[in-house]
């Protein structure tokens, strides 16, 4: 890395922390429709930013539920194309009495920076904005050509983002696309992340009586929804996490031995593991099978809430008419999610008990996929990460779902390189989200790095 980048850098921190946390400060809310105004306005803001970094032809791109933010300097001939893509909007803060601080008035605390969304993707998003911007004040100009596709409605599926990239693959014509919105391994540990698993997220529907009714007067003859969507759901996987509906594992591919066996390289002590991220008394899943096996190359079938009857407080007899349950499948890579929705409600219709009628909902579905650690671009990014951080980067995969890398994959033809600055502990998704401020700067260092670094590739 340059030295007079890293200078730029450390000369700038305070503005940049302070930008970060105006742009933590809007509640973009993408699941709630009071907060659409809000996430417009952090699409302006970061729009507001790429202009000031010297992007061009800056717009922000109306759709039918929450807008995207493009952006382009295309100026350096015979130059690599890199496309950056992350995502502005964030999830709910619930529950809100569990946040030591309030989730978007960002907060200092131990080296982190506390606020919904300063990990999972506002920090990480933003550092591709200020390596732009030390790149121009440093250099006069990018060393690559940049394209950003920025979008609001990750957190919802991405929906607008992936049919503006299936219908504009000219536009986003790139080499090579560069997302932050992954984790290191491990604090100083640089890490690349080439699998990412699918997710097929559902809603399932039991529907029984015409309306609610007293259990008194007709338990024992009328189905319960609620009971009912139960005891489905406890037949799709047993008490050791096999998944039960039939065809689920038909097309899953195992990891090499070669993969397996650096994965034992990585530092991981299981009961640190349990104590520290998962925080139960005991982990769960598939005999035979390592944590990292598990949680990176294993399918996996999951609820997440149940709906219906009565929950408040005090005592209502009655037996549900309705219930609905939240689920979602994780699928590893070759797993189809069209095969998968099909053999969900093929079993949902083959065990669905009597007196209730199932409906099976898809909200968003994506497949797994690796990325070649060959590939010229992703050798570059793991020397610039190793360059700034003072350490090997490793190469790991990921449980989670990234849609978008799928759709580069499939519309652009292009990999993408997960260069994530994230830690294990960030609590994604949780209350008191944070962000390592010390990571927040030495990614801008190595975003700006590894664009200096490809331009000579």
């Amino acid at each position: 890395m340059s030295a007079s980048i890293d200078r730029y850098v450390s000369e700038n921190e305070a503005r940049f922390l302070e930008e970060l946390k105006e742009l933590l400060r809007i509640p973009s809310i993408s699941t709630l429709p009071e907060h659409n105004g809000d996430t417009h306005r952090a699409a302006e803001y970061v729009a507001d930013k790429l202009r000031g970094a010297g992007m061009e032809n800056v717009e922000i791109i109306e759709t039918e539920r929450h807008p995207l933010v493009y952006a382009d300097w295309l100026h350096a001939p015979d130059k690599p194309t890199v496309l950056c893509y992350g995502h502005f909007d964030v999830q709910p803060p619930d529950p809100l009495e569990l946040w030591e601080t309030p989730p978007f008035e960002p907060a200092e605390r131990n080296g982190n920076l506390y606020a919904r969304g300063s990990a999972d993707d506002k920090g990480q998003m933003y550092s591709h904005i200020k390596a732009i911007e030390a790149l121009r004040a440093v250099q006069g100009k990018p060393p690559v050509n940049l394209k950003f596709l920025l979008e609001g409605e990750e957190e919802v599926g991405g929906v607008s983002v992936a049919e503006y990239v299936a219908k504009n693959p000219e536009k986003l014509r790139a080499d090579v696309a560069l997302v932050s919105d992954t984790e290191m391994y491990a604090p100083g540990m640089p890490t690349l992340n080439i699998g990412l698993r699918g997710l097929v997220y559902m809603e399932i529907e039991a529907r029984g009586p015409a309306r609610d009714l007293h259990s008194g007067l007709y338990g024992g003859a009328a189905p319960n929804a609620v009971f009912g969507l139960v005891e489905l759901l406890s037949k799709a996987k047993d008490a050791d996490g096999h998944i039960l509906i039939p065809g689920i594992y038909d097309d899953v591919e195992a990891p090499s031995a070669e993969e397996k066996e650096s994965w034992t390289h990585l530092p991981f002590d299981e009961a640190e593991y349990l104590a520290t991220e998962v925080g139960s008394t005991s982990l769960t899943g598939e005999p035979g099978y390592s944590v990292f096996e598990r949680t990176w190359a294993r399918p996996t079938f999951e609820v997440h809430g149940i709906a219906g009857g009565f929950t408040g407080a005090g005592a209502k007899t009655v037996i549900p008419a309705k219930a609905v349950a939240k689920v979602s499948i994780r699928l590893v890579p070759k797993q189809q999610p069209e095969t998968i929705i099909a053999a969900v409600k093929e079993f949902v219709e083959a065990n669905a008990p009597k007196g209730l009628v199932f409906e099976v909902r898809v909200l968003s579905a994506g497949p797994g996929l690796m990325v070649n650690p060959d590939h010229p671009a992703i050798r570059v990014a793991a020397k610039a990460f190793s360059d700034v951080f003072g350490a090997p980067t490793v190469f790991t995969r990921s449980g989670g779902s990234i849609p978008i890398v799928g759709d580069f994959a499939n519309h652009l033809g292009i990999p993408t390189i997960l260069m994530g600055f994230g830690l294990p502990d960030d609590g994604l998704h949780s209350p008191n989200e944070k962000y390592n401020i010390r990571n927040y700067f030495d990614g801008i260092r190595t975003l700006a790095h590894f664009f200096e670094e490809y331009a000579k590739a």
